[in-house]
């Protein structure tokens, strides 16, 4: 009896100190790193993912070691779980017990050696600038929201967007003379990304013409891209313009919003364009990121070792 109160005592203090470990690590990620919710989710998972195994193992959070951990993905990857959501799990490991670190519950970080699943990752779907052109051309601009649709398209992909910081565009970072826009990315990061004519021509025209008439709703005003009741478009309305424009253009790929960002810097890189300044106009925090864009075809490849090497057959 003595024992089994025992027993259960440690584990009411097991989960006491798991409840507070989940709270401020929460707090340190929404307030320290200032994370979307999106990503706070995401993250949040990924720590009970964690705590699952640790309660499974009999071991505290605190306790874990490095062949713990190395255990841990391993049964990820029994699970059949993809390489790039290990990775993703893994980014958000490593966060919290960089959180245990810097609070000084730890004095060592088990995941400094910790290494992630080699992801093979596959670049997703990149439009040629004739299909984009092809899904510009099948815009209806009779409908009120036809010219809005084409100009979402064109900053798409002429800015390399993510769908949120597209809907969060406002006029107010919208820098014509200079030809730049404002970008506020994932944790409130900004930056400021070229914006090409032709993105400015029909965002013109549309804050010119059909925006004019909307009955815009109070605290919309300064949004760019509205709906047909004056409030900011969702995201989901984003994808659903994407999705009916490639259809009816006749694209078989698998297009979404992210596509245009992926088409952005394909584009770009193929063009000669420098790694370093793609991450900059992405916003990606690490150029191993913006890396994933290094997958150039071969004969592009060919063509630059017969050019450049002096071993090369030319």
């Amino acid at each position: 009896m003595a024992l089994a109160a025992k027993g259960g005592k440690a584990l009411r203090m097991k989960h006491v100190e798991s409840n507070i470990y989940r709270k401020n690590y929460y707090s340190f990620l929404r307030l320290e790193k200032g994370l979307s919710e999106n990503t706070l989710e995401a993250y949040m998972r990924d720590y009970q993912k964690l705590e699952n195994f640790s309660n499974d193992l009999g071991k505290s959070l605190t306790q874990l070691t490095l062949n713990d951990l190395q255990l841990f993905i391993k049964e990820l990857n029994e699970l059949a779980i993809s390489a790039t959501t290990q990775a993703r799990i893994l980014s958000g490991i490593k966060s919290f017990f960089k959180y245990l670190l810097l609070e000084e519950i730890i004095d060592d970080d088990p995941t400094s050696l910790l290494e992630a699943p080699h992801s093979g990752r596959k670049l997703p779907e990149v439009l040629s600038v004739d299909e984009i052109d092809r899904m510009l051309a099948v815009v209806d601009l009779s409908k009120p929201e036809g010219q809005r649709n084409k100009a979402i398209v064109e900053t798409l992909y002429s800015c390399g967007l993510r769908v949120s910081e597209l809907i969060d565009l406002k006029l107010s970072n919208l820098f014509k003379e200079e030809e730049f826009v404002r970008v506020i990315g994932k944790g409130n990061k900004e930056r400021f990304v070229p914006m090409g004519q032709r993105a400015q021509n029909e965002i013109e025209l549309y804050t010119t013409t059909d925006r004019l008439q909307l009955d815009i709703q109070p605290g919309n005003g300064d949004y760019v891209f509205l709906n047909r009741r004056g409030k900011k478009l969702t995201r989901v309305m984003i994808f659903t313009i994407v999705k009916n424009l490639a259809q009816l253009a006749g694209i078989q790929k698998e297009v979404s919003p992210h596509t245009f960002r992926h088409s952005f810097a394909t584009h770009l890189l193929e063009g000669g364009a420098n790694l370093r300044v793609i991450q900059q106009m992405l916003g990606h925090a690490s150029i191993l990121t913006t890396e994933i864009y290094t997958h150039l075809d071969n004969q592009m490849l060919q063509d630059t070792v017969n050019l450049y090497h002096p071993r090369a057959n030319r």
